[in-house]
């Protein structure tokens, strides 16, 4: 008789093997080999701590310049590449042969070549030696063949077809064709400058990614990752559905600190996908929600899957800049997902698993929560503002005061956690039939929030850059993970302190290990995309695509987008999350961006950038190729093509947010304050869940088609009332461009004027686009011009510039000599557009009343669900 248990026991290996495979690479190596291996990726680790903390500074050697230690951390990546990662399917996975070795060793000195020789290099800029090219092509070569094995072929298969290009540029058709690029221009260009492998995206994982990596690695092998599943199924495994509704939050709470979906899939899958087909969820819908919240962990802040950190460097905004945009839309995915899962529970009329906490009333349910929600505030106002006091006050012994503090909090916190039971680490097979106590469960772990406290007030509140906020969060980690065994055994009375720190070290070289191995895939995707971005710089490739998705979207924004988001998914079947949103904003963020100038609609470059990287993200879940998908799929038992689909059907708000929020950038929290973000986080949530509501086909019964349609509508004006008020009243009033400089002394401080131009292009081409002129110091409208830098002239009836002031603010808004102002637009005295929120919620109210009124006839028909 065939054992159930062990079958999922099998399919829970498979996933973790596949996971592994895609991760840390299908080699299982022991010996010699097996001990280098974890060496070498220990001495990374090492190495980029180093390199991070102040300590070279401060000691005054150890330090590299950016472009070393790019240099260094490429070698570190190939080389463990091509040890960790096979060659083929059939090729040994116990040992490693001879090829491999030297492939790894060449491809290491390859990537070394800059920091060896970096003073010769600097020495003959644009001038490489024969030594210098026959380097960088052998590092190119071997770096195409690291990433065909971590990576797969697809993201190899690109940067091949952007060398090709750089190269055949006389001998390309038509609009495609340029001068071309000999090659050794393209060797030095690509290797031996920081404009291809060795360029932004590299230096972001070598500066940032690694230590958030490394920060998930060590917090996973301290015991957060499961006690995170704990709490989620303590608080709402009971509910309807309840294991689902624990995968969502679990997954998101993983998602903060992991990089990888395949990963999350694996991490939380293989203990939630069993539970929730035991409370009555299909093999493909636990797969699929399972994958949905596991890929959502990618849009998460603080890490989103490495993009933050790009994102800081692309758009050219800070870190804390980036968390706020990106915050609010994925709080909305993640509630709107608990919804969708509601939804699925009401539908087959599932229960929960058994609670084994206190039976509490509402109302002293709520007060509970109220008053440990206002004594959190009060105690983070205290450390903030206790904090504000203290700095001044102890100058340069304020971090050893704070260090102290922290001990002293850390210590306490262990001393309370040792009051109740010890976390037990449930096995996927385990028999779960009652879900643990929620207040022994959160106590018991609450010194791992520490580590995230730091790291969130050396981002926020010290303003401290990415990299040493996660080194200070790090170097936190290590401690705990060190002392957290002897600590805690010590409080409850049973010391073997030998055993504990053994065992406290083991995981912290666990932990360092593993987070060296999860990088390398990321940090040979970075570099490989440093080649397609080489090749759009040194060929001006982009100029071209920009023209050419132009003519195909026909000059419109909308239709540009779905062709944006349809390369995205296309790309993103085969190259991982970072190296698809690297190669997708290069050649695309630019062009959304000058297409909305162009029709009168000013997008902000990071809400593109937030686009770009949603659709990245979404190709894990689509088939035929969703690698989140196939892992989830092993676990479940189902069918992987159809759980990647029914993940897809799950994820559609999360491939609807995108198109929001590029056309109301409210969503993103530019230029709001915080009643009104508080004001638009209630209603877009709102929005989010009708919306969920709408395609799930069920709101409190099951829809009728127009009620659908319905919520559709209702759903799309909370999100976009502006769409609405357009049509009802033009949101600005035409002005002959003559009289530009009586508009422009009309406007008030907070208004801003549009101003439309047609003019030249760097290249000679005419051009047309629009921008917004704020308002800056004058009396009068010629005053305030003047002031702006930007004259005009009278010229046959138009209206043209006549200079602009370098360095002024009109320089930069894009205005230049003899442009013509083709049209003035001065903003029109409207009705708040929210007052449009009005008649969408009696909308929903009458769908409310409708299915109210049905509901007790349709429950009747309804069989009932089989035991």
């Amino acid at each position: 008789m065939n054992n159930p248990a062990s079958r999922h026991d099998e399919s829970g290996s498979d996933a973790r093997e596949m996971a592994a495979a895609a991760d840390t690479g299908g080699r299982k190596l022991q010996g010699f080999s097996g001990r280098l291996l974890l060496g070498v990726a220990l001495a990374w680790s090492l190495f980029q701590l180093w390199i991070t903390s102040p300590l070279p500074y401060q000691l005054g050697f150890g330090v590299f310049s950016a472009t070393e230690a790019r240099s260094v951390h490429l070698a570190f990546a190939l080389f463990l590449a091509f040890l960790s990662y096979p060659a083929f399917k059939r090729s040994p996975s116990t040992r490693i042969p001879l090829t491999d070795w030297a492939m790894a060793l060449v491809g290491a000195f390859c990537a070394l070549y800059i920091y060896l020789f970096y003073d010769q290099l600097a020495g003959r800029p644009g001038n490489p030696i024969t030594q210098d090219v026959v380097v960088g092509i052998a590092g190119l070569l071997l770096l195409l063949e690291g990433t065909r094995r971590s990576l797969g072929p697809p993201l190899t298969i690109v940067a091949l077809v952007f060398l090709g290009y750089s190269l055949a540029g006389p001998y390309m058709p038509g609009m495609l064709a340029h001068r071309g690029v000999g090659p050794e221009a393209l060797v030095n260009h690509q290797w031996l400058t920081t404009q291809g492998v060795f360029g932004i995206a590299l230096g972001v994982s070598t500066s940032f990614v690694f230590l958030f990596v490394l920060f998930g690695a060590l917090l996973d092998k301290a015991g957060a990752g499961n006690y995170f599943i704990k709490v989620a199924f303590s608080l709402l495994g009971h509910y309807r559905g309840g294991p689902a509704k624990a995968a969502v939050v679990a997954s998101g709470l993983t998602g903060l600190i992991s990089g990888s979906s395949i990963a999350n899939t694996v991490t939380t899958g293989t203990f939630t996908i069993p539970l929730m087909k035991r409370v009555g969820f299909s093999s493909t819908k636990a797969g699929a929600v399972e994958v949905a919240s596991s890929v959502n962990g990618q849009i998460m802040p603080p890490v989103m899957g490495a993009a933050a950190f790009l994102m800081v460097e692309y758009v050219g905004i800070p870190y804390v800049e980036v968390i706020k945009h990106a915050f609010l839309p994925a709080v909305i995915s993640y509630i709107a997902l608990l919804y969708i899962v509601h939804l699925e529970a009401m539908k087959a009329g599932m229960k929960g698993l058994e609670s084994s906490n206190p039976v509490r009333p509402w109302l002293i349910r709520i007060t509970g929560f109220l008053t440990g929600l206002i004594g959190l505030m009060a105690l983070s106002a205290a450390v903030y503002y206790g904090l504000g006091w203290l700095k001044p006050a102890l100058g340069g012994a304020t971090p050893w005061v704070v260090a102290g503090v922290l001990a002293v909090v850390y210590v306490a916190l262990l001393r309370l956690g040792a009051q109740y039971p010890e976390l037990e680490h449930d096995t996927p097979d385990s028999d779960i039939t009652v879900l643990p106590r929620t207040r022994p469960t959160v106590m018991v772990g609450l010194h791992f929030l520490l580590p995230v406290v730091v790291l969130v007030w050396c981002l926020m509140v010290e303003r401290l850059s990415p990299g040493l906020s996660a080194f200070w969060a790090t170097v936190l980690m290590m401690v705990i993970m060190i002392t957290q065994r002897p600590l805690d055994a010590l409080f409850r009375g049973r010391l073997d302190l030998r055993a504990d720190l053994a065992e406290g070290l083991r995981d912290l070289w666990a932990g360092l290990t593993d987070g060296a191995r999860n990088m390398v895939g990321i940090g040979i995707a970075t570099a490989t995309a440093g080649i397609i971005v080489g090749a759009v710089s040194q060929t001006g490739v982009g100029l071209v695509l920009a023209d050419l998705v132009e003519q195909l979207s026909m000059g419109s924004l909308l239709l540009m987008l779905l062709l944006t988001a349809v390369l995205s998914l296309i790309l993103g079947m085969g190259l991982p999350t970072t190296a698809n949103y690297i190669v997708v904003s290069a050649l695309l963020a630019p062009v959304i961006v000058q297409l909305g100038q162009q029709q009168g609609l000013l997008v902000p470059l990071i809400a593109v950038h937030l686009f770009v990287f949603y659709f990245g993200i979404m190709a894990d879940v689509t088939p035929p190729v969703g690698l989140a998908s196939f892992a989830a799929a092993a676990i479940s038992g189902a069918d992987p093509i159809r759980t990647g689909a029914q993940a897809f059907w799950y994820s559609l708000r999360t491939a609807a947010l995108p198109f929001l929020f590029i056309f109301n950038t409210d969503l993103l929290l530019i230029n709001v304050d915080l009643w009104h973000g508080i004001l638009i986080f209630v209603v877009a949530t709102l929005a989010m869940l009708i919306f969920a509501a709408a395609t799930q086909g069920w709101f409190i019964t099951r829809n009728r088609w127009y009620e659908t349609i319905m919520l559709l509508l209702v759903a799309f004006t909370l999100f976009r009332p502006g769409f609405w008020q357009d049509m009802i009243v033009p949101p600005y009033n035409e002005v002959p461009p003559a009289q530009l400089a009586q508009a422009y002394g009309q406007l008030e401080e907070n208004q801003q004027l549009r101003i439309a131009v047609n003019g030249m292009d760097d290249y000679g081409e005419p051009t047309h686009f629009v921008v917004e002129v704020p308002v800056v110091a004058g009396d009068t409208g010629q005053a305030r011009l003047e002031n702006l830098g930007l004259m005009l002239r009278e010229e046959d009836g138009d209206t043209l510039v006549d200079m602009v002031t370098w360095g002024s603010q009109a320089k930069e808004l894009g205005f230049d000599l003899d442009q013509t102002i083709t049209a003035v637009r001065l903003p029109a005295e409207r009705f708040a557009k929210e007052w449009l929120w009005l008649p969408a919620l009696l909308v929903l109210g009458l769908i409310v009343l409708l299915q109210r009124r049905r509901r007790p006839a349709e429950a009747s028909r309804k069989p009932a669900p089989s035991s």
